[in-house]
């Protein structure tokens, strides 16, 4: 899950659980994540194009944006093209070694080791929250064990189709000692009826070079003998579910 991460830092050099109020159970909350998220898996095949922007927050001369079209064809083909990228080469050098594990990721159907399931991870109940409208349940994450692909921080379910809507905290092992902390935060929507992973911001503090962060976001995307309605400079349209 947080593979933008370990290329970034290579390329730098239990407590009582409450109860949830109301009818649903925490077992009941956790099955339901396990089962929404595996029929979300996609049938046909899709094309997205992301944006990434990385910077420094003390050298502005290491900031760097690109833009690269990823395909996926169901049910373990990825592939990947950059189309165009400005600033610093540091940029495109991490987005491809992001890309590569993602391609690898999905030929060797790994997704499963950093899934938000009981296999990876102990959940405990921290209440109910709304995000960008939608009522969600929060769990705590606690990574089962160490893990680079494993966060420990929180997670938003949202209350109705049992999908996750957002998962933040810190990397549950950090790959390097020029590695302080590493700190991550990814959003996901319904884009055209494919719950995909539409933002990502990854900061990894680094001993002497200091703080870097490296966001992405989708500009459009394309399924199968289609493309969406709107334009690739601007945002799709995501469904709300």
């Amino acid at each position: 899950m947080n593979g933008a991460l370990i290329v970034l830092i290579c390329s730098l050099g239990m407590a009582q659980e409450p109860s949830p109020s109301g009818p649903v159970s925490l077992d009941a909350i956790i099955q339901a994540l396990q089962q929404a998220q595996a029929a979300t898996r996609p049938h046909a095949s899709y094309q997205v194009i992301r944006e990434y922007h990385l910077f420094s927050v003390k050298d502005s001369k290491t900031d760097s944006q690109v833009v690269a079209e990823i395909n996926f064809r169901p049910p373990a083909f990825r592939d990947y093209t950059i189309q165009r990228s400005s600033g610093s080469n540091r940029g495109p050098q991490i987005v491809r070694r992001i890309l590569d594990r993602e391609v690898k990721a999905t030929a060797q159907d790994s997704p499963a080791s950093s899934a938000i399931s009981s296999d990876n991870y102990n959940f405990s109940y921290l209440g109910e929250a709304t995000l960008e409208g939608q009522p969600c349940y929060v769990l705590a994450l606690k990574p089962k064990r160490t893990d680079d692909n494993l966060i420990s921080g929180q997670a938003w379910v949202d209350k109705h189709s049992f999908l996750i809507r957002q998962v933040q905290g810190e990397v549950g092992k950090t790959p390097s000692w020029w590695l302080k902390t590493v700190r991550i935060k990814l959003v996901f929507a319904d884009l055209d009826g494919i719950w995909v992973q539409k933002s990502m911001e990854a900061t990894a503090d680094v001993r002497v070079v200091g703080a870097h962060t490296l966001t992405s976001r989708i500009l459009d995307y394309r399924r199968e003998h289609e493309v969406a309605a709107t334009s690739f400079s601007g945002s799709p349209t995501l469904r709300k579910r």
